[in-house]
């Protein structure tokens, strides 16, 4: 694989602009959350590089588990599609 598990997912949602992931992972052991919309990676939790070749989400994570939302996304109102997603099933949609 060339690309990283971000890369791919940025990728898969630039192609679904419909959907918001919501992605929940673990870098050296601490928790972090990153919402991607539009083919972008922001951090929930932690500051995120003004450089977008900077990658959010790096080759060290572990991705625990993804949410698809329906866009736009309404933080009060959460209209999710599919919850609790692992890694190796959300390949099946790349």
């Amino acid at each position: 694989m060339s690309a990283n598990q971000g890369q791919q997912l940025e990728t898969y949602s630039n192609q679904h602009p419909q959907e918001v992931l919501l992605v929940k992972l673990q870098i050296d052991g601490e928790l972090d959350e990153v919402m991607i919309f539009k083919g972008f990676s922001s951090s929930l939790m932690r500051a995120t590089a003004f450089d977008p070749d900077v990658p959010v989400i790096s080759d060290r994570a572990e991705i625990l588990n993804i949410d698809r939302l329906a866009a736009p996304y309404k933080p009060n109102q959460p209209n999710y599609l599919q919850q609790g997603i692992k890694w190796e099933e959300f390949q099946d949609y790349l």
